[in-house]
């Protein structure tokens, strides 16, 4: 291939080329699902220039690709997981960007070049910003917006992601760039679309996006990214927690807020797209899920196994679900609320943000149609963790006298439920079942992940697990 050709013109010849580096690159990302698995092979989905490779400056090849990895559901399915890469492609590496650095080409359409993490480099990431001004498409890429985008914004990279990749743009705007490419709209995309239409204001208004696919036949497009205002000035509820906790002061007026908030969201997603009665098969089927969710965990954690019949009793009672108790409405929710979700402004308000759900989860389970108790279930949970992730000190919660952690941390829930009900009209705690399952199937969760990536962090999902496996069998004793 000449110097100035495209390297999308040799896609067969372009993958080989790379493929050296990026079995050494790849399982090293933070985003990089198929951790602890080797990889055994490559495809080549489609790879685009964004910026022509050439000998005077730098190029940006996107590149989606798919990666094979043996193990169970074997990650993407059959086909293997896809990833989105966008490489920077130069002749000489300058000193600046050697964190960013992949490997040398030794052959193929990029041979003699260094190629690197393209988002790094910030005359790249402004060059992706000036695709998203100018709507339309680029090979199978398309970019599109919904408001006019100023230009010269200066891009830095968060370096707080795990999942995907993000930019913020001279302080105006955030750019998500998903990694993990799934076929169909990804909720992050899809629901704050729905909620801007609506007229929702509590979850920021995308911008403009990129995808591909999705031509002919009624295919659906795969998002690779979204572009929505920055919040600057504000701050995660996750940090304003800690602080509270941290100076001893209760967090209730924030948690009532908090939870006027979510019910306003669920209200108008509710609004804006369809909604569904679970029934008893729906909900029989719920359990069913909760259940192997609970036997799989305990064969990886055997601290959970003195406390799987109480659990179990908690998923159970949630078979009584019919078409005509509306607790058991089902509608599109947030699908991984907690209070590193959500910003508060300057002014007192709040906003909820990252609507993708759990990033390990297929697309089409996050896009399924959940009761909204789900999202309150992953925020009551989230109040717990806040009040375990501080050690004890003087002058914090349970320390000479002050209240302690766990009544911090119930008061929050309470209030938290109060704010919902104000704002939705009805009581998460009044569906107490339904509530205390999806808490439980959470706590389930944290456990398998704690024991796997933070051990140290176990003895707190732990505490929920002997909490609510008792409050399960509380009847049985009873009875």
């Amino acid at each position: 291939m000449s110097e100035t050709a495209s390297t999308a013109r040799a896609p067969v010849a372009l993958l080989p080329s790379l493929v050296p580096l990026l079995h050494e690159w790849l399982p090293r990302q933070r985003w990089f699902a198929g951790k602890g698995r080797p990889v055994t092979g490559f495809t080549l989905v489609s790879a685009t220039e964004l910026l022509p490779v050439d000998t005077t400056g730098p190029g940006l090849v996107h590149l989606l690709v798919r990666v094979q990895q043996p193990g169970p559901n074997g990650g993407g399915g059959a086909q293997g997981d896809c990833y989105q890469l966008l490489l920077g492609v130069r002749t000489h590496l300058p000193p600046g960007l050697a964190h960013a650095r992949i490997g040398r080409v030794a052959d193929g359409p990029l041979a003699g070049r260094t190629v690197y993490e393209g988002l790094s480099d910030p005359r790249l990431a402004a060059l992706l910003m000036e695709r998203l001004r100018t709507p339309g498409p680029l090979g199978p890429l398309r970019f599109a917006r919904t408001a006019l985008i100023p230009d010269g914004l200066t891009p830095r990279v968060l370096d707080a992601e795990q999942s995907n990749s993000s930019l913020v743009y001279g302080d105006a705007f955030i750019l998500k760039v998903f990694r993990r490419v799934w076929s169909g709209a990804n909720p992050d995309l899809e629901l704050p679309l729905a909620l801007a239409r609506a007229g929702c204001e509590r979850v920021p208004a995308p911008v403009a996006w990129y995808e591909t696919g999705g031509s002919g036949r009624g295919g659906e497009a795969s998002t690779l990214g979204v572009l929505q205002p920055f919040l600057r000035g504000s701050q995660d509820g996750w940090q304003l927690a800690l602080d509270a906790l941290a100076a001893g002061r209760e967090f209730t007026e924030e948690a009532r807020a908090l939870g006027r908030a979510t019910a306003e969201v669920h209200t108008a997603l509710a609004a804006a797209l369809p909604t569904v009665a679970l029934g008893r098969p729906a909900a029989e089927h719920l359990v069913d899920g909760m259940n192997r969710r609970l036997e799989a965990a305990a064969q990886a954690v055997p601290a959970l196994l003195p406390y799987v019949p109480g659990l179990r009793a908690a998923f159970d009672a949630v078979g009584d679900c019919t078409e005509d108790n509306l607790a058991c409405r089902a509608q599109r929710v947030h699908g991984d609320l907690h209070l590193g979700q959500t910003l508060r402004s300057p002014d007192g308000s709040w906003s909820v943000i990252d609507f993708e759900g759990e990033p390990a989860k297929p697309l089409t389970e996050r896009r399924r149609p959940q009761p909204p108790v789900r999202d309150v279930a992953g925020m009551l949970r989230s109040f717990d963790y806040a009040a375990a992730s501080l050690p004890q000190s003087p002058g914090s919660p349970g320390a000479d006298g002050a209240p302690s952690p766990a009544a911090w941390a119930e008061r929050c829930r309470d209030a938290y439920c109060s704010g919902y009900a104000e704002a939705a009209g009805t009581d998460p705690r009044a569906e107490p079942a339904l509530l205390r399952a999806y808490e439980t199937d959470k706590a389930v969760y944290e456990v398998l992940y704690e024991a796997r990536h933070r051990p140290d962090w176990l003895p707190v999902p732990m505490a929920a697990i002997r909490r609510l496996a008792a409050q399960s069998a509380a009847p049985e004793r009873a009875g």
